[in-house]
């Protein structure tokens, strides 16, 4: 038997394989001590934001279908159960932080926290990484936005709205499932959705903006979710709501495909051929523009039940748009109480 938890590295040119069964996974913490930017810049048409913040490499809450896994090969490590036990923790984050927003050619755009990695893992509760950029941000009064699927982030709702009220701050939860057997099947370490809609009626009772990211809209899996969802986002105080198209770039595809015939045999096949049907007759799309986007009869349906359904509910009113945020970046004086442009 090959295990393929781990496919091969496409950037290793050898790879190893165990006789029988591999040992228990456990979780491997790695510091790194970056001395480049902590800053990424995003030129995709598929990603509406341009500035985002990474503190971590790798997850351990597991989701099969994330996306980011094969930056995870870029270290030497694997796409598959490395991303969820192999962890980087970048140490000097805030410190970079601060740097990149001393430097003349930072505008105080939008900053995301997340993409590569939930800035809220588990180990943020140790390290307090995200917190401490936060407070950098705060210092600088550059706003924000965050994405998470962790309700640590509660740990951090007294500063996070400091930010809101001198900058701006926006929190996304992202809950694509409400079953919970298709939770523990595909997030096996993310925190259960109630859990996520309390967190999220916690900020919004703080007066802070929330939203919800059905993400991803896995085809023939969570679709007929989207009325309930949208319906708990809104009684938990969201304002806005959008979905994502489920991406398999790289290793990503043979490890959400093992996954998902283990945990779900018999509901395998029709995911998979939904999947075709919404991407041309393919499991993944590779051109920027195309990456997230859907077509035929079936997606068209989707997009329409999110329309239709978050119309209904009062969601996305004001739509959100990172670029019209309001400019409140100031650089800190020599002092730490006055501020200049």
């Amino acid at each position: 038997m090959r295990y393929i938890n781990n496919p091969p590295n496409p950037w290793l040119s050898t790879q190893n394989e165990w006789i029988g069964e591999p040992p228990a996974a456990k979780i491997e913490v790695f510091e790194e001590t970056a001395t480049r930017s902590i800053i990424t810049s995003n030129n995709s048409p598929d990603i509406p934001f341009e500035y985002s913040i990474n503190c971590y490499r790798g997850c351990p809450h597991g989701c099969t279908y994330c996306f980011s896994r094969p930056t995870h090969e870029y270290l030497g490590f694997g796409a598959g159960t490395d991303f969820e036990t192999k962890i980087v923790a970048k140490v000097r984050a805030p410190e970079l932080l601060r740097t990149e927003f001393m430097k003349k050619s930072w505008k105080g755009d939008v900053l995301v926290f997340s993409f590569t990695s939930d800035p809220y893992v588990p180990l943020e509760a140790n390290y307090q990484l995200t917190r401490q950029c936060l407070e950098v941000c705060l210092e600088f009064r550059n706003p924000v936005s965050l994405i998470t699927k962790s309700a640590l982030i509660r740990r951090d709702l007294d500063l996070i709205k400091q930010l809101a009220e001198v900058a701006d701050a926006h929190v996304f939860f992202t809950i694509p499932f409400l079953d919970h057997d298709v939770n523990r099947a595909l997030e096996p370490f993310a925190p259960f959705p109630e859990h996520r809609f309390a967190a999220m009626k916690a900020f919004a009772d703080a007066g802070i903006e929330v939203g919800l990211a059905i993400a991803p809209i896995i085809p023939g899996l969570n679709e007929h979710e989207i009325p309930e969802l949208l319906e708990r986002a809104r009684d938990a105080g969201a304002q806005s709501a959008f979905i994502n198209l489920l991406r398999l770039p790289g290793n990503v595809e043979p490890y959400f495909l093992q996954r998902l015939e283990d945990t779900m045999p018999l509901r395998a096949q029709k995911i998979i051929n939904r999947i075709k049907e919404v991407k041309g007759g393919v499991l993944n799309k590779t051109a920027f523009g195309d990456r997230m986007r859907g077509e035929g009869v079936f997606w068209e349906m989707v997009k329409k039940s999110f329309e239709v359904h978050a119309r209904k509910l009062g969601l996305n009113q004001q739509k959100y748009e990172i670029s019209e945020r309001r400019q409140t970046f100031r650089r800190p004086s020599a002092q730490g109480s006055l501020f200049e442009l």
